[in-house]
């Protein structure tokens, strides 16, 4: 129970005025309920002679008298001067009426209630899904490299459904049942409290035996939920490597695999139905088991005359405590539902609770870019060992740099931290005067245009693409960023031109013409500072030659860091730094270094740079 307490607590504030709405119809719902069930006393006691006393009205400021007692026997009172008045069949009739009326309010109140749940649930699932997606946007690169992808889109999608189907829509059961059974057991003190005293002791065995259960089905969810997210996770891998599976005919290991897993997802899955399942029968038999009890207990002390409560209240007593059975049950029901969830819940959590290892300044310093960036004796590691040591560089504004090196030597590092992707152990890095990590994200980031090797593009129109994260823009801005780019020929060439789809990661474009978007986004964002990470190296001659083309246009004027695995695309750089082991072994121009017959001059032999 604390785990649904502690998640109304984190999102039901928002939607307070539906929770006390739908409280308050409950209420009412539940106390017409115990008026029209009420109807069975008089029906009892008077038409069918159940009871032959004789009734004078009691005034109602009577002394010695409770409050409970007047109101029976004034009502038995009423009943029977109306059936000397109007007779039994007219009385009937009236006792019928009434019952139709309150039934036909406490239905409608009833639909209330739950009608005002609805907002709760629909808002709540949404105010996960948001936070969920606002964190993923919030969270360093760090956290990304150690979660799977395909789990995260597990807890994005799975859970988050399991927490709408199973606490969400239990809210009803949640913001009613309860109100029933206290409003229930109200009532049942009132007629006799010796008898609730000996309910009491019963009830509480069944509630121990489905609490026992519940617990256990928490844990499995829990269990079965991973297994879902490997079973995700596998799933992106075979999507995001199906061309390497065919390639090596691999495609019944893959299927063995997947196999594997989602048998083992089945049986956990099995496991928590059948417990869940189990949750009806169990508490209709121990509902029953209860009943019948408290109808020998109590029929005992009718039988035995003990004046402790008559029989027709004894009836209306029997019906209220059935009546309390059945939101009892529902409750369980709900619990077993709400364990499930809450399993969901604590998935989920690992998302919203991790922490930002990027932290701002509360007083953070602007940034203005006048001279030069600095590496000062910067290291870095991503888990244990160290993948940058003791960086030392000054890049002065207006120049081209580029880093080469081998697999692993840390160029494509050095560039990630310039954005602050990921924040450095050691040593500063400066823009100036300035520690990146003295200014915001947003300013430092709002210099930097980035151009990697895979051109990420989203499934959206070309144009939106090119303006992607350029507020104000027009669409003059976008085709003039699309020419120097050399794109604006083939996106006229396509059937809606500039609003044309291109599909889910652009997949209806070519290579060549995904780079080419790619380098119009940052021709059109017109940063001052300009980050590529092999940017070429995934293109045929043909596009090369025309994103090159492109590239250059865009690095005039510019202060560029350039990740070069191609060796030809950086001849024309003002210095060329060298890095090996997360050093920098060797700098200097093209010539310099291809002259010092080093590392640089072994990397141009092997792609026949000569």
């Amino acid at each position: 129970m604390k785990g649904i307490i502690k998640l109304f607590k984190r999102f039901m504030p928002p939607y307070k005025k539906y929770v006390v709405l739908s409280f308050l119809f409950n209420i009412i719902t539940a106390i017409l309920n115990v008026f029209s069930m009420g109807t069975i006393i008089p029906i009892l006691q008077v038409l069918f002679k159940v009871n032959t006393k004789s009734y004078e009205f009691i005034a109602w400021n009577t002394q010695g008298e409770s409050i409970i007692d007047i109101t029976l026997n004034n009502a038995n009172w009423y009943f029977s001067q109306m059936i000397e008045t109007h007779g039994g069949s007219k009385t009937l009739m009236i006792l019928a009426a009434a019952l139709v009326l309150l039934t036909l309010l406490k239905t409608g109140t009833a639909y209330l209630g739950s009608y005002f749940t609805i907002p709760i649930r629909t808002g709540v699932v949404k105010d996960i899904r948001n936070q969920i997606n606002d964190k993923i946007l919030q969270l360093s690169m760090g956290f990304f490299s150690e979660e799977r992808k395909g789990d995260i889109m597990a807890r994005i999608s799975g859970d988050v459904n399991e927490v709408e189907n199973s606490v969400m829509s239990s809210l009803d059961m949640l913001f009613k049942n309860p109100v029933l059974v206290i409003i229930y057991l109200g009532t049942m003190i009132i007629l006799s409290w010796q008898l609730t005293l000996f309910v009491f002791v019963v009830l509480p065995v069944m509630g121990y035996v489905m609490g026992t259960v519940g617990k256990n089905l928490k844990k499995s969810s829990f269990e079965a939920q991973n297994k879902w997210g490997e079973l995700m996770s596998q799933i992106e891998e075979t999507l995001g490597g199906l061309r390497v599976i065919k390639a090596f005919n691999a495609e019944s290991k893959i299927s063995k695999r997947f196999h594997r897993g989602s048998d083992e997802f089945r049986k956990m899955s099995s496991r928590i139905a059948r417990r869940q399942y189990l949750a009806h029968p169990m508490s209709e038999f121990l509902g029953t088991l209860t009943i019948a009890i408290v109808l020998w207990f109590g029929g005992t002390l009718i039988l035995n005359d003990t004046g402790i409560i008559e029989a027709a209240i004894f009836i209306y007593y029997l019906t209220m405590f059935y009546s309390i059975i059945n939101p009892i049950k529902e409750f369980s029901r709900s619990a077993y539902a709400i364990q499930r969830g809450l399993a969901s819940m604590d998935r989920i959590d690992k998302i919203l609770t991790a922490s930002n290892e990027l932290k701002e300044l509360d007083n953070p310093k602007k940034i203005s870019f006048k001279n030069h960036i600095h590496y000062k004796d910067v290291w870095f590691k991503y888990t244990e060992d160290w993948v940058l040591r003791g960086i030392n560089l000054k890049i002065e504004k207006g120049s081209t740099i580029a880093l080469v090196g081998q697999s692993g030597s840390g160029k494509s590092t050095m560039a990630d931290l310039l954005p602050r992707f990921y924040d450095i152990q050691k040593g500063e890095l400066m823009i100036d005067d300035v520690n990146i990590k003295d200014c915001t994200m947003h300013d430092l980031r709002a210099k930097i245009g980035y151009v990697n090797q895979e051109a990420i593009l989203f499934n959206d129109t070309i144009y939106n693409n090119i303006a992607f994260g350029v507020e104000n823009t027009t669409q003059a801005e976008v085709i003039d960023a699309a020419k120097i780019a050399n794109a604006h020929e083939f996106i006229m060439a396509t059937p809606e031109g500039y609003q044309t789809n291109i599909g889910d990661r652009g997949g209806r474009l070519s290579g060549g013409q995904r780079q080419r978007i790619s380098i119009a986004r940052a021709i059109l964002k017109n940063p001052e500072i300009l980050l590529l990470d092999e940017a070429t190296s995934a293109l045929d001659t043909d596009s090369e030659r025309l994103v090159q083309e492109a590239l250059e246009k865009l690095m005039k004027d510019r202060t560029t860091i350039i990740v070069a695995h191609r060796l030809s695309t950086i001849k024309n750089a003002d210095i060329i730094y060298v890095l090996q082991d997360g050093q920098i072994v060797e700098s200097g121009n093209h010539n310099t270094l291809f002259s010092m017959n080093g590392i640089y001059t072994k990397l141009c032999a092997m792609q026949g740079e000569v």
